[in-house]
C-alpha cells in the first residue's frame, strides 16, 4: 500500500481527504531532523511538505522507494529539483490554492497604501487626530500596470477593473485576445508600460530574467509619485533602488509582502514611513491553507492511485526502455521549439501546429509536443518549463498547441514539422533524425536544406549571388570564428535563399555587423542551441 509521509503542518481537511482515500497510508511526523527525514523517506512512496522541510540532494540521493514530492504551496525552492529528477522523483506543487488570497492581499496593500491606513491607525493609537497628515488618493480613474499575467496577475487585474482603474498588463506570452477579454491593455515591453502608470504591481516568478526587473533605471522613467507593490517574490524589485527612489520623492510609496531576505533585517524599506510592509502574508488565510492542503492531497492521491500527473515542475517518470526510444524525438522537438522561438520575431505566438510523419507518428506525440512547447517558451519562462508543465503554461497564455499524425513517410522515414502562427503570419520548421542521434533541420518555410540542429548557428537570409559564401567565411575567419558545417536552401538559382553556418564559438558583434552590411544579405542572426548530445534540461541525463 502506498505510504504518504507528511512532515509539516497540514490542514486537517487535507489529512482527512488522504485518510479517506482507499489504498493510501498516511504517516504524519513533525519536528524531524534532516537525518530522520532521510530515514522516514526510505519507507515512503510520496511526501507532502510545506516550507519547513528542506529536501536536499543528500536527503534525496538513493531514495529508491520515493516516487513523488508534493509541495503544498507554489514555491519549490526548498526542494533540490535536479536531485529529485536524477532519482526519478516527480515534484509537483499547488499553484491554484493561494491565488485568491494572494490577489486579495495585493488589493489590500494597494488600498492601504493609497489611503495611508497603517500610519493613520498608528497615529490614532498614539491618541492623535490628524486628518490632514494622512490625505490619500483614490484608485478610481488611476492607471495600474500589472507585470506578469499568470493566475495571480490576472486575478489582480480583474479586481482592479472592479475598482474602476485602467489596467495595463505586461506578459511575453499571453495572447492579446485573452488579455482583451479581461479588459487589460497589453504591452510587450516593460519600459513602455511603466511610464504610463500611477501604480505598478509585479506578479512574475523570480528568474534570472526577472531578478531586479524593477530597477533604478525603470524607477527613474516612471511618473513622479508612482506607487509600487510586490506581493510576488523578493528580488523582482531592487530593494536598494526602491529605497533610494522613495527617499528622493520619485516614488510616493511602496507596499511589500516579500523580500530578498526574510525577515528583511538589512533592508532600509521597513523603516521608511512611505513604505507599507507585511511579513509574507499573501497566502496566510484559513481558506488558502485549507485549499493548498486539499489540492496537495488530491494531487498525490491521483498520482499514487491512478498515475495521474498534475502541476509537475520536473519530468514525469519514464522507464529506461521508453526513454531510449523517445529521447531523440524529445530532443528534436525541444530544439525545434528553441529554434522557432529565436527565429520568430513576432510576439506573441498565437498557436503552434505539430505534424508527426512516418516513425514519429508512432511515438508519444503529446510528450514530444510538450518538449517542443518547453523549448518555445523557455526563453521567457526559464524556471520550471518542462515536458510536464509546458502545455499548461501555454494554455494560460492563450497559445493553442495542436498535433496531427500521418504514417506516410514521404521523403524521410521520420519527420516532425512545427508551424507557429503570429499576427496571421506562419513560420514552419521541420526536422528529422538520422540514425539514432543525429538531428537535422530539413525545412524552413519552403526552403529545403540539411542543417545540423546543434550549437551556435549563424543564420542569414540573402540573394543567391556568387562570392557571398566566401565573403561570409572571410568575415568569420578574420575574427577566429570556425565554421564546422554549412547548409543552404534556395528556391531557384539567383533567387532568395537562406543559409545556416554551424560555428564552433560565439561570433563577436563585428562578424554580425560585417555580414549584415553585405549588399546581398537581407537578414542575419545568431541561433543558440544546445551542443550535440547535450542532456535535455528536464531529464538530468
Amino acid at each position: 500500500m502506498p505510504r504518504v509521509l507528511i512532515t509539516d503542518k497540514l490542514s486537517e481537511a487535507g489529512l482527512d481527504l488522504l485518510r479517506s482515500t482507499p489504498g493510501i497510508e498516511v504517516d504524519v511526523r513533525s519536528g524531524l531532523t534532516p537525518e530522520q527525514v532521510r530515514e522516514a523517506l526510505q519507507e515512503a512512496d510520496g511526501i507532502i511538505i510545506r516550507s519547513g522541510t528542506k529536501l536536499t540532494s543528500d536527503l534525496l540521493e538513493g531514495q529508491q522507494r520515493l516516487k513523488v514530492i508534493v509541495r503544498a504551496g507554489v514555491g519549490v525552492d526548498n526542494i533540490d529539483l535536479d536531485a529529485a529528477t536524477r532519482e526519478g522523483i516527480v515534484v509537483m506543487n499547488t499553484p491554484a490554492g493561494n491565488t485568491t488570497s494572494t490577489a486579495e492581499h495585493t488589493i489590500a496593500m494597494l488600498m492601504a497604501l493609497s489611503r495611508n491606513i497603517a500610519p493613520a491607525a498608528q497615529s490614532m493609537r498614539e491618541g492623535k487626530w490628524d486628518r490632514k497628515a494622512f490625505t490619500g488618493t483614490q484608485l478610481a480613474g488611476k492607471t495600474i500596470g500589472v507585470v506578469g499575467l499568470g493566475r495571480i496577475g490576472q486575478s489582480v487585474a480583474r479586481r482592479c477593473r472592479g475598482l474602476e482603474m485602467t489596467v495595463l498588463g505586461y506578459d511575453p506570452f499571453i495572447s492579446a485576445e485573452k488579455a482583451a477579454e479581461q479588459g487589460i491593455e497589453l504591452y510587450r515591453d516593460v519600459d513602455e508600460l511603466v511610464v504610463k502608470c500611477d501604480y505598478v504591481t509585479v506578479h512574475t516568478p523570480l528568474t534570472d530574467e526577472t531578478r531586479g526587473l524593477i530597477n533604478a533605471q525603470r524607477l527613474a522613467k516612471m511618473k513622479r509619485g508612482v506607487r509600487i507593490i510586490n506581493c510576488a517574490r523578493g528580488g523582482i524589485v531592487d530593494e536598494d533602488a526602491l529605497a533610494d527612489a522613495v527617499e528622493a520623492g520619485q516614488v510616493a510609496g511602496a507596499a511589500l509582502d516579500v523580500y530578498v531576505s526574510e525577515p528583511p533585517k538589512e533592508s532600509r524599506l521597513p523603516a521608511l514611513p512611505q513604505v507599507l510592509c507585511t511579513p509574507h502574508l499573501g497566502a496566510s488565510t484559513d481558506e488558502a491553507q485549507e485549499q493548498v492542503a486539499l489540492e496537495a492531497a488530491e494531487i498525490i492521491s491521483a498520482f499514487l492511485t491512478r498515475n495521474e500527473v498534475r502541476y509537475a515542475v520536473n519530468m514525469a517518470p519514464i522507464s529506461a526502455k521508453e526513454l531510449a526510444g523517445v529521447k531523440p524525438y524529445l530532443d528534436l522537438g525541444y530544439r525545434l521549439g528553441l529554434l522557432l522561438s529565436q527565429i520568430n520575431r513576432c510576439a506573441p505566438v498565437e498557436s503552434a501546429k505539430l505534424t508527426f510523419r512516418g516513425d514519429a507518428a508512432g511515438k508519444p506525440t503529446r510528450l514530444v509536443a510538450n518538449a517542443f512547447t518547453s523549448g518555445l517558451l523557455s526563453s521567457a519562462l526559464q524556471e520550471n518549463v518542462n515536458i510536464i508543465n509546458a502545455q499548461l503554461l501555454a494554455q494560460e497564455r492563450g497559445i493553442e498547441i495542436t498535433e496531427s499524425t500521418s504514417s506516410d513517410k514521404g521523403d524521410f522515414s521520420t519527420l516532425l514539422s512545427a508551424t507557429v502562427t503570429c499576427e496571421g503570419r506562419e513560420l514552419t520548421a521541420a526536422g528529422t533524425i538520422f540514425g539514432q542521434d543525429f538531428l537535422r533541420l530539413v525545412r524552413l518555410d519552403d526552403f529545403q536544406l540539411d542543417a545540423y540542429l546543434d550549437g551556435n548557428m549563424l543564420m542569414y537570409s540573402h540573394r543567391d549571388r556568387p562570392g557571398l559564401i566566401g565573403a561570409i567565411g572571410t568575415a568569420c575567419g578574420k575574427h577566429n570564428v570556425n565554421i564546422s558545417h554549412m547548409a543552404l536552401g534556395r528556391r531557384k538559382v539567383g533567387g532568395d535563399a537562406v543559409a545556416f553556418f554551424n560555428i564552433d564559438n560565439e561570433p563577436p558583434a563585428e562578424v554580425i555587423a560585417e555580414v549584415a552590411q553585405h549588399p546581398d544579405v537581407t537578414d542575419v542572426q545568431v541561433i543558440r542551441l544546445p551542443p550535440a548530445g547535450a542532456p535535455l534540461p528536464w531529464l538530468g541525463l
